[in-house]
């Protein structure tokens, strides 16, 4: 194919990328190593036949609010939403529920019902306006319904969002399960809970699931993966697995965008010495040790009603998450780790049974085996559940960055979610997505807004490249 632009990578990223172009009239093709599409997308059956398992995504609450994927109207795919978004159940109470509304969550939250309302309701409340800005930290900023009023309400977001998860939870909750709640959102950002901007990376996803929820795709996550590449192709591009690109000098097109980490990038391009230095100072986060099982029925938990639940939080309180957050930053391993666990037979019963998966974190390149910590982690909480098993697959660090090596030590984050790197991913630019060489632009989740299915890396980097090369826009 004459292609006049290249995609490397088909990850939520890489894929919105080439449709992007695709539809702006560029002959587009995309190239994957690996032998499906789809990167963090991908499902397959890890353990019996007929099981269907994601290997890395499956809750989509970024997918169904953000604004590059929101735009591209696919058939074929379906959200389902679980009858509760996220579950944190707590040892010797009832589990902390976040549900679809923010003032039934609230009530569940006793004295701290107005604390919810105030911080988590009020966010989701600003609407997909404030979710639009937040996802384009570097703009454009002209946003369906954005104004003063998103403005304002995005400075008082920041606000709280700046802080440590660990301040902000003690300064606006004061209840278990407030704080619980705060904790296992905001350790999604994989990080010291101590540390700057955590408490935002729990505020968005917590008033997600308020605005947006968290659903499933029915059928798994590679539904959508093969959904964007039929677009493609219904455009007039062409998309080839099994096909690595060692070096940009393989590629001959006007734009090359790279769904690539820092670390491929620099292995593949001969970049100027400046650029080069400072994209070898990126830095990446700790990995996940990720494990798949096969049931034979649901999950026994222990309070009914987690059963209800897609996502579910398990480590306990606020200082137990915390404590387990910050060891695995300081290179340790947790012996009661922060699980995040899926159920999503709790959304879509169409993935051949009852299959269930979860993952705590580890120091970057970690070899040990995390299986007997998390599931009895599970078992604190759900006694009995060892016994459902009726097949089991791990994934540690090294076994995830094979399956796809944008998982650089197992980071499933894309790059450390620092103050820092937040500023500066993967460096410091008006435009990150542009690189110093003409016509090639990267947009993994190495590159801003950062990690979750969002597509806006891929929306950027495309974006840029038609408005570079406009002939056909």
């Amino acid at each position: 194919m004459d292609a006049d632009a290249v995609v490397v990578g088909s990850g939520p990223n890489g894929l919105v990328a080439a449709v992007t172009l695709a539809r702006a009239g560029r002959r587009v093709l995309l190239l994957e190593a690996a032998d499906r599409f789809g990167g963090g997308l991908r499902s397959g059956e890890l353990t019996l036949p007929g099981r269907v398992h994601d290997l890395c995504a499956t809750v989509m609450a970024m997918a169904v609010a953000s604004p590059a994927m929101r735009a591209l109207d696919l058939p074929g795919v379906e959200f389902v939403h679980p009858p509760v978004p996220v579950a944190h159940p707590l040892d010797g109470r009832p589990a902390a529920l976040v549900h679809r509304d923010a003032r039934r969550t609230a009530q569940g939250l006793g004295r701290d019902a107005g604390a919810w309302l105030a911080t988590v309701g009020a966010a989701a409340g600003a609407g997909l306006p404030l979710v639009d800005l937040f996802l384009k930290p570097l703009g454009p900023w002209r946003t369906a319904g954005a104004g003063a009023r998103t403005f304002a309400q995005a400075a008082r977001f920041g606000l709280a969002a700046a802080l440590p998860a660990t301040t902000f939870a003690r300064r606006a909750f004061s209840t278990v399960e407030g704080r619980a709640l705060v904790a296992g959102m905001a350790a999604h950002s994989v990080r010291d809970l101590r540390a700057p901007i955590t408490a935002g990376y729990g505020l968005m996803l917590a008033s997600l699931a308020h605005l947006a929820g968290w659903p499933l795709v029915r059928g798994g996550s590679q539904v959508l993966a093969d959904a964007l590449v039929a677009e493609l192709r219904s455009l007039g591009g062409e998309a080839v697995t099994g096909h690595r690109v060692r070096r940009l000098s393989e590629l001959s097109a006007p734009t090359v965008v790279l769904d690539v980490s820092p670390r491929q990038f620099l292995a593949m391009a001969d970049l100027p010495a400046g650029y080069r230095r400072r994209l070898a100072r990126f830095r990446y986060g700790p990995g996940v040790f990720k494990m798949d099982w096969a049931l034979d029925g649901p999950v026994p938990w222990r309070d009914p009603a987690v059963a209800e639940a897609g996502t579910v939080h398990l480590g306990g309180t606020l200082e137990e998450i915390a404590l387990s957050e910050a060891e695995t930053n300081a290179g340790r391993h947790s012996p009661r780790p922060y699980v995040l666990a899926v159920q999503p037979y709790a959304a879509d019963p169409t993935r051949g049974g009852h299959t269930f998966w979860a993952y705590c974190h580890v120091p970057a390149g970690s070899d040990v085996d995390m299986t007997d910590a998390i599931e009895t982690q599970i078992e604190r909480y759900a006694p009995g559940f060892r016994d459902r098993v009726l097949a089991r697959h791990t994934m540690g660090p090294a076994a995830l960055e094979a399956a796809n090596p944008n998982l650089v030590g197992g980071d499933i984050t894309g790059g450390l979610t620092s103050l820092i790197q937040f500023l500066r991913r993967p460096v410091w630019s008006p435009a990150p997505w542009r690189t110093p060489l003409p016509g090639v632009f990267l947009c993994s989740a190495s590159t801003p807004p950062g990690p979750s299915v969002h597509g806006m890396g891929g929306w950027q980097a495309a974006r840029l490249a038609l408005r570079a090369d406009p002939r056909k826009s």
